[in-house]
């Protein structure tokens, strides 16, 4: 089910430790497809992107849907780093952080890093949110069903509904 794009994978110093890692990305302002292949483009050490799927906002004021995604990459970025690129791609599709929980050109949060754990005042991994929200929880499963067996439930999966591939030519 994984749909692999042509990976922008860094060579790693001999020794250096790379982690499979997860970050989701969502757009419900503007081109959303193309916000969503803008953020993928902006990422290195991508190896593979789920389906993409449309949902409604949760939270927030009143606000369009969102097309949502994941993406798995192997690299040996730290959380921090990771969290870094996320904000450069978000930049990058001009994003701006006037509303919490607003409408966005393009968000992307770092959901898991490894087995690493990380709560600090800018970033926690595992995201604390990620196992309750089906737009994150149904395209992790696209990549990783070993990491939402059990987790992902009927619940999860109303509302998301699959809308293509972002690297096909279908997608709008």
């Amino acid at each position: 089910m994984s749909h692999l794009k042509e990976a922008k994978v860094a060579v790693a110093p001999e020794g250096e430790l790379r982690r499979r890692a997860f970050l989701a990305l969502g757009s419900n302002l503007g081109d959303r497809w193309g916000n969503l292949r803008s953020g993928v483009a902006h990422l290195s050490d991508v190896v593979a992107v789920s389906r993409v799927y449309e949902t409604g906002p949760v939270g927030g004021p009143p606000q369009g849907p969102y097309l949502n995604m994941v993406v798995e990459l192997v690299t040996a970025m730290s959380p921090e780093q990771l969290l870094r690129c996320a904000q450069l791609a978000e930049a990058a599709a001009g994003r701006a952080r006037s509303e919490h929980w607003g409408p966005r050109t393009l968000d992307v949060d770092v959901l898991l890093v490894g087995d690493l754990h990380v709560v600090s005042a800018e970033l926690t991994v595992p995201h604390p949110r990620m196992w309750e929200r089906g737009f994150v929880m149904v395209p992790l499963g696209d990549l990783a069903p070993e990491l939402v067996v059990g987790r992902l439930s009927e619940e999860h999966r109303r509302g998301v509904t699959a809308v293509g591939d972002l690297f096909s030519s279908e997608a709008s």
